[in-house]
């Protein structure tokens, strides 16, 4: 199971709450996550191993990257561009204002350039949480609704099809995707996860079609495959709740993992020290490089 794993490691001692959205930005050479509940921005430069920290006054959702020295955050219900070099925070869009307990989750671009982010209700209300298309006009456009914890993201290679995990469904589903037009239709379930192996979570897919995924409590990220439906790999961490993956690295093989301290005791942190720390594994496999926000 582990024949494509050659080397995991322990990248960063970040101690986060809530870790998530790992990114790679290649011209900078650095890998970026964040700690949603305290509004930490890592950036982490993988030729120097130097890791930098930034804090926001908001729950930071989300990083990826924008036009030029850009990058792109969502914070609470509402999307910014952070300027890298004069930190210049601005504001570009909001959803849900009268939805006070929902805040943005994950999100993703596609090879148009558009983003592509989802919501949740902090209290988890089933059916509270949608999914929105945002381009060049800044209009956030609802695709998808009645969801619970809009989450993982990918499109294959192709940009033929779009796989999207809402986390309570333990389901990745595949939507046919037209990407002039930018627009879902649903084709079917491509894998479903056992209650024994966690929580989907976050997600990226890799140039061979194989789709890896955070599973939330279930100590690990697990290849799959979505045309069968088959587990290809694991990777296992000492860690129970796992967040999120992204490739990246000069050859795009290796994957950032980000990890979870909340809903844990005070006894499950002494024997899980590294909840909530980022890891490091050399794959092989390659990733695909995340689009930028093109608006």
């Amino acid at each position: 199971m582990k024949k494509g794993i050659l080397n995991i490691g322990h990248l960063h001692a970040s101690q986060c709450m809530l870790g998530e959205s790992p990114f790679w930005h290649a011209a900078s050479q650095r890998f970026f996550w964040v700690d949603i509940e305290n509004g930490k921005l890592f950036e982490h430069h993988l030729p120097t191993g130097k890791t930098t920290i930034k804090s926001f006054p908001n729950r930071l959702t989300l990083v990826l990257a924008g036009k030029g020295n850009e990058l792109i955050l969502a914070l609470d219900r509402k999307v910014a561009s952070f300027d890298l070099g004069t930190e210049q925070l601005k504001w570009l869009a909001e959803v849900e204002a009268d939805l006070t307990l929902n805040r943005f989750n994950d999100g993703k671009c596609d090879a148009k350039g558009r983003l592509w982010i989802g919501t949740l209700n902090r209290k988890f209300t089933q059916g509270a949480a949608s999914l929105y298309k945002m381009d060049s006009n800044l209009k956030p456009e609802k695709m998808l609704d009645k969801l619970t914890i809009s989450n993982g993201m990918a499109w294959t290679e192709d940009n033929h099809t779009f796989y999207f995990i809402d986390t309570p469904t333990r389901q990745i589903k595949a939507y046919r995707f037209d990407l002039d037009e930018g627009t879902l239709e649903f084709e079917k379930v491509a894998v479903e996860i056992p209650e024994e192996m966690g929580m989907p979570d976050g997600m990226c897919i890799d140039q061979d079609g194989m789709l890896w995924v955070a599973h939330y409590g279930g100590w690990g990220v697990n290849r799959w495959d979505p045309m069968t439906g088959e587990l290809v790999e694991k990777i296992e961490l000492p860690v129970p709740n796992v967040t999120s993956c992204a490739f990246g690295g000069e050859n795009l093989d290796m994957l950032l993992i980000t990890s979870a301290q909340e809903n844990m005791s005070s006894e499950d942190l002494k024997s899980s020290p590294k909840s909530g720390d980022v890891f490091l594994v050399k794959t092989g496999a390659r990733g695909i490089e995340a689009n930028r926000f093109l608006y």
